[in-house]
């Protein structure tokens, strides 16, 4: 099984999956990790014509073409089972879904922390932080 986690700095869970530079994917066998990545991430800033900013005011990514850009996103950890993030928007999370990565929202900062709980089976996903 492969767990992605979004993060700046390999060690914290970011807080906003649109905004994090890196997944951390870790490669599990046996709820032991026998492989390590950091993997570039596309963000909000890949998507944005020179001159002008990301829109945050969209909505909350349902649109067509924010499906598509969740999918440019997520084509980069196609292989892993679950996304662990600290925030995201409903259309990414429900893009995940589509694409057969199950996410996960919490509250978590450590990585290694939230991967204890989530192999426990203690790691809640706590949607009321969706935006």
């Amino acid at each position: 099984m492969k767990i992605a986690f979004i993060t700046d700095d390999g060690k914290t869970i970011s807080q906003h999956f649109g905004r994090a530079a890196y997944y951390l994917v870790l490669d599990m066998v046996d709820k032991q990790i026998i492989g390590r990545e950091l993997r570039d991430k596309l963000g909000h800033n890949h998507f944005v014509e020179p001159g002008e900013g990301p829109d945050h005011n969209q909505g909350s990514g349902l649109t067509a073409a924010s499906h598509k850009k969740h999918g440019q996103m997520a084509e980069v950890i196609s292989d892993c089972e679950v996304l662990i993030c600290g925030g995201m928007g409903r259309g990414a999370y429900e893009s995940m879904q589509a694409f057969a990565i199950k996410p996960l929202v919490t509250d978590e900062v450590e990585i290694d922390e939230a991967l204890q709980l989530f192999l426990e089976g203690q790691l809640k996903d706590q949607t009321e932080k969706l935006h």
